[in-house]
């Protein structure tokens, strides 16, 4: 029998000590899940209209993950690909962009009683607000990730325009699901339900250029998939806000709305544009642009 401070019991020790953490912190985890799934249940019995919340935004969701799938056929993407997945994506963001985003807030802004021309100003305002807040971001990345000596090199410039496409594309989410939660809380559950089936749809799409993008300048299937998921998590989260507290955001709509627009054509015309121009294949991109933007205009025009 072996002494208790013999060597080959240290690990024997240590193992069931990490044992009884595991299980300890597998059952604290399991409470918390079971309060957290209790106070959502109350919250939802006397709030309906966020659990519906809740499950378009989910829906949305799982269309963004929907789109992402293609990533995970065998095989790389060629250039020619990947240029005119850019140019179509940064097409699908312009039209989005003007029919989701700047329409809607100036349709907001005059129903909450601003004149044509204050309701012009608001928007411009929050379209520029947007547009400055990721020419800072855009510095501060260049900056802090890329050292200067690589800022000229092909690949870095290429794997900055993709992640600030992804970050654009991450931003339209949040007031897509907002305009979902609000939707919902409103007093015509059909016209609701149509919204949330039109965002699904359109966020296919997204899905599917964010992924492809990504392949497209090296990284692999499962993580091309799992960020082009991870994109439209906010979409959910955002719809609960949007009908949890629909009256103070009612105010920020159009604002909202506008920062977010500013913010994805500013990103579209300093890099994803740029980029898929750089390459052999720029008529392609070019033609992919008019695609894109006709695409998402039928969408946007007859689903939303």
């Amino acid at each position: 029998m072996d002494h208790p401070l013999t060597p080959s019991s240290v690990p024997r020790r240590a193992g069931l000590r990490a044992w009884r953490r595991m299980a300890g912190m597998a059952i604290c985890l399991s409470g918390g899940l079971i309060a957290l799934d209790w106070w959502w249940r109350q919250w939802a019995l006397a709030h309906p209209q966020v659990e519906h919340a809740l499950w378009g935004g989910l829906l949305a969701a799982l269309a963004t993950a929907l789109g992402t799938l293609p990533a995970l056929l065998p095989g790389g993407t060629s250039e020619r690909v990947r240029d005119g997945m850019l140019g179509f994506g940064a097409g699908v963001m312009l039209a989005a962009s003007a029919f989701s985003l700047v329409a809607p807030a100036l349709e907001a802004a005059q129903l909450q009683g601003a004149t044509r021309m204050g309701a012009s100003l608001t928007v411009a305002l929050g379209f520029c607000a947007g547009a400055l807040v990721l020419l800072g971001l855009q510095a501060w990345v260049q900056r802090a990730v890329a050292p200067r000596q690589l800022q000229a090199h092909a690949q870095c410039r290429r794997l900055l325009a993709v992640w600030f496409f992804v970050l654009a594309v991450t931003l339209h989410n949040l007031p897509e699901g907002l305009a979902i939660g609000v939707g919902f809380a409103g007093t015509d559950p059909a016209a609701a339900r149509a919204l949330a089936a039109g965002v699904a749809i359109q966020d296919v799409p997204e899905g599917l250029v964010i992924a492809m993008a990504l392949r497209g300048v090296g990284y692999g299937r499962v993580m091309a998939v799992l960020v082009g998921t991870l994109s439209g998590l906010g979409e959910p989260v955002a719809a609960v806000l949007g009908a949890s507290i629909v009256g103070s955001w009612m105010v920020l709509l159009p604002l909202g709305l506008a920062l977010a627009a500013g913010a994805m054509v500013f990103v579209i015309a300093s890099e994803v544009i740029p980029q898929a121009q750089q390459g052999r294949h720029g008529r392609l991109a070019a033609a992919a642009v008019v695609a894109g933007f006709a695409f998402m205009m039928v969408l946007d025009t007859a689903l939303g």
